[in-house]
């Protein structure tokens, strides 16, 4: 993948950055407005769009370079996202469901890029759910951000594999006779050690969960209920505007403490809970009205289970883990892009290669 892209300046330059919109700048001299991509096309009022303001300003607050940044998608309402946030960045679209595919490849290609991937619940949860699960349970190094309204919008509204059983279609005659697929329960099963649910609507929330996601050394999924506006916003679908807004049941409030930022944390002991990251960052979460730990596993299942079976929904992060390998330290991969590599490190010996063909005899 390459760019043309604007490289970032560097500390010295930051008081001659220009500044644009507002004025403000990073700590990198950017604005707000060198972290946002064309404009939307999507349907006016789409949940889409409230994710793509919080991709931008998460990543405007972080100080990431967009040069850094490779976006990932594959098919769908959903997968035209990122043209719409970082235009600076690498980019990939890939063919439908193949999204897990090509960013296992990137990120192994080049460790160096930070990698953000949108997908939607049919590129991942029906034509792609076989390799969205693999990707799970190899821990490949990204950011997994699912907009899910449970629909098809690009071919009129179908329901989706996450539909929830019940939910009227548009036109009130077709109700769906499914089973749902839970995007974050199968996450954990799969061994995922960083699975969260939020609604586009509550942007606050998301935001803090992408700063978290950034941090995570691993898959870190994101499951964002984003409701359809033209073809799944009606009395009936549990994906709408009023549904989600009326069922919302957040875990917690969350703030993020970046770890190149003074630790000042100012709570009552037992009324927070600060979960480190795996480079040294803090998601401090408040508890609201449950005494929950994202840290057990166990308790995570059962919630979802508990979701699934009274149609509730529970907002934030589900479950956390820090004991955890990424796919290139599995491999034992080097941190330089690979394709920067010398033929000397790339081209085994005469002696190393005999030694691998006596090892295969």
């Amino acid at each position: 993948m390459t760019t043309t892209a604007k490289v970032a300046p560097e500390k010295s330059e930051e008081k001659n950055a220009a500044p644009r919109s507002n004025g403000k700048v990073n700590a990198i001299g950017l604005s707000l407005n060198d972290y946002k991509g064309t404009k939307s096309t999507l349907c006016k009022g789409c949940g889409h769009d409230a994710i793509t303001s919080s991709i931008v300003k998460a990543c405007m607050e972080l100080d990431i370079n967009p040069t850094t940044v490779a976006k990932l998608s594959g098919i769908g309402c959903s997968s035209k996202t990122p043209n719409y946030f970082l235009e600076q960045a690498h980019g990939l679209n890939s063919v439908h469901g193949r999204m897990s595919t090509i960013s296992t490849g990137s990120s192994l290609a080049n460790r160096s890029l930070s990698n953000i991937g949108v997908s939607g619940d049919g590129d991942t949860a029906s034509i792609g759910l076989g390799n969205f699960l693999h990707m799970l349970r190899r821990n490949v190094r990204m950011v997994y951000i699912v907009e899910n309204n449970g629909c098809y919008g690009l071919t009129k509204g179908q329901f989706s594999a996450t539909a929830d059983q019940g939910s009227v279609k548009k036109g009130g005659k077709e109700v769906n006779q499914n089973e749902p697929v839970d995007i974050c329960a199968l996450a954990i099963q799969m061994g995922c050690r960083f699975v969260a649910r939020s609604f586009s609507g509550d942007t606050q929330q998301v935001k803090a969960l992408i700063k978290a996601a950034m941090a995570h050394d691993g898959t870190a999924l994101i499951d964002i209920v984003s409701p359809c506006v033209t073809f799944n916003n009606h009395e009936g679908s549990t994906k709408s505007v009023s549904y989600a807004r009326e069922h919302e049941d957040p875990l917690h409030e969350i703030g993020f403490i970046p770890h190149h930022d003074p630790i000042l944390v100012d709570y009552k002991p037992g009324e927070s809970l600060d979960v480190r990251m795996h480079d040294g960052s803090l998601i401090t979460l408040n508890k609201l009205e449950y005494d929950y730990d994202p840290r057990d596993k166990k308790k995570a299942v059962e919630l979802l289970h508990d979701a699934i079976e009274n149609q509730h929904f529970y907002t934030g992060l589900i479950y956390c883990s820090t004991d955890s390998v990424s796919f290139g330290d599995k491999m034992n991969m080097v941190e330089e892009p690979l394709a920067s590599l010398s033929e000397e490190r790339v081209r085994p010996s005469n002696d190393v290669f005999n030694e691998i063909m006596e090892s295969l005899k």
